[in-house]
């Protein structure tokens, strides 16, 4: 549910973005976030857990205008090296939510969990002060005078001074219209990223669930626990329920750090990739590779074999992460552990292939607009 409305919201909120610019559907969404996760921990039933739990995934949808803005700003040739070491900050609030996990639910339960971690986001609503629109969707509604006062404030903090001569960007009348990302020209283009944000999104998030699975059933060499546990929310007064799975012991959480450390070990590699093979061959080889380990995980090996394989995993799919977005930005603007996991290798597979026959290579590229 929390993904149903972060489907829907994207659509909303990237078009509205398109018109009303993206720094206020990043405020919006924002604020929105922040206070659905707050109201989570206060959740009177499972039902409104699951509904809030939604709202807060609709919020989510907007943050990438984020991303999008920094897009705008970044010159071509810095877009490949600065985009994939956004990933270190990603990273850095993974590895803090699960360090806060291991401290806070074995002690005084999840809704604290939920509301020491929604901290963060309402403080850095502060921080909004400091960001600016972006010139480029400025220059392109005819906001010119908008577009400049950023640039010069920019040019300021760098202790540099405008070059001369003026911004000249066409208006564009018709912003943000769904029927463009169909156009014959780039009718192609569309429909084979739609398929890899699938496929990396379905990567990505199923090989964090799991790596939750494994460690919660002792996967290891397919061995499968099948006693009911019984466990405790963590809050006084509220009962305990049967369910077929356990509390995280210290160890696997420690698996989980060390799997998710991998999401920025590739980084260097990746930002070499991105940059000397270009987008669409680098994402090509690493959805190839994710497919493979994916496949390995059926391996019959050690906690020891099992957590490098998440390593890498982790690290494969955060790399895809940081191509796809890169390349998208330019372009357009528990039946089977075996059978789910096969599944997921041939949703990379598809995707290696289809990223390796994009029609357009955008290493180098300025990002276009449609006339």
């Amino acid at each position: 549910m929390v993904f149903f409305g972060y489907m829907v919201f994207s659509i909303l909120f990237g078009l509205l973005a398109d018109r009303y610019g993206r720094w206020k559907i990043l405020l919006i969404s924002f604020l929105w976030g922040a206070y659905f996760s707050l109201l989570t921990s206060f959740a009177p039933s499972y039902i409104w857990f699951v509904f809030l739990r939604t709202m807060v995934g609709c919020g989510v949808s907007g943050h990438s205008q984020g991303l999008i803005i920094k897009t705008e700003f970044l010159p071509t040739k810095y877009r490949g090296y600065m985009l994939p070491l956004s990933q270190v900050f990603w990273l850095a609030g993974s590895l803090l939510i699960i360090g806060l996990a291991s401290v806070i639910i074995p002690t005084i339960g999840w809704r604290w969990l939920i509301r020491v971690a929604s901290i963060p986001g309402i403080i850095l609503i502060v921080a909004f002060k400091f960001i600016p629109e972006s010139a480029r969707f400025n220059v392109s509604t005819g906001n010119t005078r908008a577009a400049l006062a950023t640039l010069e404030r920019v040019a300021k903090m760098n202790r540099s001074v405008m070059p001369e001569g003026k911004l000249v960007e066409p208006v564009l009348e018709k912003r943000g219209r769904f029927a463009d990302l169909l156009d014959a020209k780039y009718l192609r283009t569309t429909l084979q990223i739609w398929v890899i944000w699938l496929g990396i999104s379905f990567a990505y998030y199923g090989v964090i669930l799991a790596s939750a699975e494994l460690l919660e059933r002792d996967l290891v060499c397919g061995s499968k626990s099948d006693s009911a546990v019984v466990v405790t929310g963590g809050d006084s007064g509220e009962s305990q329920s049967p369910c077929y799975c356990h509390m995280f012991a210290p160890s696997d959480y420690r698996t989980m750090i060390i799997s998710t450390i991998g999401e920025i070990a590739l980084n260097p590699l990746n930002i070499l990739g991105i940059n000397f093979l270009g987008r669409r061959l680098s994402l090509s080889i690493t959805m190839g590779c994710t497919a493979l380990f994916f496949l390995l995980l059926n391996i019959c090996t050690s906690s020891a074999g099992l957590i490098g394989f998440l390593f890498m995993l982790r690290a494969l799919v955060a790399a895809n992460f940081n191509t796809v977005y890169i390349y998208t930005a330019e372009v357009l603007m528990s039946a089977s552990i075996l059978g789910a996991l096969c599944l997921f290798s041939s949703v990379c597979v598809v995707c290696a292939i289809s990223a390796f026959t994009l029609p357009i290579e955008t290493k180098g590229r300025a990002l276009q607009q449609i006339k």
